[in-house]
């Protein structure tokens, strides 16, 4: 659009005294209140509960927006309702029609609703996010939303990211089964792997290898080489949905678990099970989440039941004599910190405990105003949690206080991932949006 002639808008001799506008120009009048106007120095925005609030510092909003980071063009139309040769014109917005939403397009319907995010673990700026639109987007914190890349081929929600140990590749599951591998290093046309016949639950990387585990709907557990895309393995075992599953930090184990309220402890390379635990000293209802411990030995699961058990991978014996029975509610995330013998557990009561695993002793209960679904350490002494209130939380490990309340979300948590060398903090929300927390002081 041509750009107005500064002549038009300012007369040089009136400069200070000019009126630009004369009573004919009003269209409206809006009267407003003083009482709701903020001071200058008003910092209640900055002001949160408990440790004091916090504000992101970067918002991705591709999914709410339901718009392709593309460049827009403009679009005529046969009606025209202001006059391009007058002044009607203020600012010239090009849209592109296949983004624009229809009239009776239903936002309450959770389409934009984010299920998954996960940062790079060699790039602190790389981060990726999966959504119910059938969507997931490559992005850098900081970049233009149009410079973010579109990870195409999924036809249902994109509930599962993980890259590999390397940063170079990676990997995004959905719920129709279909999983693909991008190479975030070169060449980013997804690679499909041939398997799965129902929905992806979760995808794990080996830790030292382009090795891809993958727990689906259909009660299997799938294994690729990604670099030939090869079908490695087919773990067959469950009888239901496996929930939860991953490597063991060396590499050597895989443990799974299932809503058929078991955990197996199985070989990555002949696939055999080594172990199946369940029973009465174990959760009677599915499992939902589990972790393992940094010398992989301990395995840590928790349960829509509101149970929490450690079993010992080597033996497959539950060790805990149900000293963690502190949870009324379905366990929805559960975590070993990195360098010390604790682990914290999130659940649906509106509970974070932090316990000393060595000792069975519980150190801290960290409560909240709704459910606690999902948590991320950051190093030994401080534990992030997101909640159903929109919130998250940065809990000090020893203490059991909060230290630091971030907002920006108008819902629910979904899934939190911490960058690489622990830099920032970006949660995905229910209401579309992933945010970015900086929280380089807590490490």
């Amino acid at each position: 659009m041509r750009a107005p002639d500064s002549s038009a808008l300012y007369d040089d001799e009136d400069d200070n005294n000019g009126v630009f506008l004369d009573e004919s120009d009003i269209i409206d009048e809006v009267f407003v209140d003083s009482e709701v106007l903020p001071d200058a120095d008003d910092s209640s925005e900055s002001e949160g509960e408990e440790g004091g609030g916090g504000h992101f510092i970067h918002k991705f909003t591709a999914h709410a927006r339901g718009l392709n980071p593309v460049a827009c063009s403009p679009t005529v139309t046969d009606e025209v309702f202001v006059d391009e040769s007058q002044s009607d014109i203020m600012h010239g917005v090009c849209t592109d029609t296949e983004d624009l939403p229809n009239a009776d397009d239903d936002s309450e319907d959770g389409s934009c609703e984010l299920c998954s995010v996960a940062c790079s673990p060699t790039d602190a700026t790389i981060v990726a996010t999966g959504g119910r639109d059938e969507r997931g987007f490559l992005w850098k914190i900081g970049q233009e939303e149009d410079q973010a890349y579109e990870l195409h081929g999924h036809e249902d929600s994109v509930a599962s990211l993980a890259f590999s140990y390397d940063g170079q590749l990676l990997a995004s599951g959905s719920i129709d089964g279909i999983i693909k591998v991008w190479d975030v290093s070169g060449n980013l046309e997804g690679k499909k792997l041939e398997g799965p016949g129902e929905g992806i639950e979760w995808l794990r990387w080996h830790p030292r290898g382009h090795i891809l585990l993958a727990g689906s709907k259909d009660s299997l557990i799938w294994m690729w080489n990604t670099d030939k895309s090869t079908l490695l393995n087919t773990f067959i075992g469950h009888s239901q949905s496996v929930t939860c599953g991953d490597f063991t930090p060396d590499g050597k184990i895989i443990c799974t678990g299932s809503d058929d309220a078991t955990l197996r402890v199985w070989n990555p390379k002949s696939g055999e099970n080594i172990h199946v635990v369940r029973g009465h000293q174990y959760h009677s209802g599915g499992l939902t989440c589990l972790t393992i411990n940094s010398t992989s030995t301990l395995a840590l699961t928790g349960s829509i039941d509101g149970s929490v058990h450690i079993v010992n991978i080597t033996t497959g014996r539950v060790v805990d004599n149900n000293a963690l029975a502190s949870h009324s509610n379905s366990i929805e995330c559960v975590g070993f910190a990195p360098s010390v013998p604790w682990a914290a557990v999130g659940c649906l009561d509106k509970k974070l405990i932090i316990w000393d695993i060595e000792h069975l002793l519980l150190r801290g209960t960290c409560e909240h105003e709704d459910g606690v679904t999902c948590l991320a350490w950051l190093g030994a002494s401080y534990v992030a949690t997101g909640c159903m209130d929109g919130k998250v939380r940065l809990w000090d490990s020893r203490s059991g206080e909060c230290v630091k309340t971030f907002e920006g979300h108008d819902d629910g948590i979904a899934s939190l991932s911490v960058s690489a060398y622990g830099s920032y903090l970006v949660s995905a929300s229910f209401d579309g949006t992933a945010c970015v927390f900086e929280v380089e002081n807590f490490r």
